[in-house]
């Protein structure tokens, strides 16, 4: 009957597939071994370990170094170059020709270092925060438990602080 038939695991199939093109591929290894083991080569024993077995080499003639003719360059594209010193404006520089000190760039830039930079994929940031990813506790759970333990460490601070001060102070 057709049901008392086993079909063929095809992970076993491919198991033997694969172990007989192990075995074919070891016979022409060792094939190919024996024939550079009759050829005559001097043997060099390894300085690695110097009680190491014998290292047989091939000796090959050095192929003679091709002679640098001239020096390579490589291209520039003064176009790039051109458009880039365009797009700065002559302001920002004094006379010298050293930039100015601008303040609002300055500004600028602190202000974006404490800001942070902006997410990549702000669904997943939406998920987090509100709780939707399951496993993960939600974004305003852990702020809130990091705002607990800022206000604990002032709290333990202040009354270091009020301490040595009541201290000195007698």
């Amino acid at each position: 009957m057709a049901f008392s038939k086993k079909n063929p695991d095809p992970i076993s199939d491919k198991a033997r597939a694969l172990n007989s093109e192990i075995a074919a591929l070891e016979a022409e290894i060792k094939k190919l071994d024996s024939q550079i083991a009759r050829t005559p080569e001097p043997k060099f024993r390894s300085t690695a370990a110097p009680s190491g077995e014998t290292i047989s080499r091939h000796i090959e003639k050095a192929a003679p170094a091709p002679k640098p003719s001239e020096p390579v360059f490589e291209e520039v594209n003064r176009a790039k170059l051109a458009a880039r010193d365009q797009s700065e404006s002559p302001e920002i520089f004094n006379e010298l020709g050293v930039r100015k000190y601008d303040l609002p760039a300055l500004f600028n830039r602190v202000r974006n270092h404490f800001r942070g930079p902006t997410t990549s994929n702000p669904r997943l940031v939406n998920y987090l925060a509100a709780g939707g990813v399951q496993g993960l506790r939600p974004l305003r759970y852990e702020k809130r438990v990091a705002r607990n333990r800022f206000f604990a460490l002032v709290i333990v601070v202040g009354a270091v602080l009020l301490g040595l001060f009541l201290m000195l102070k007698h």
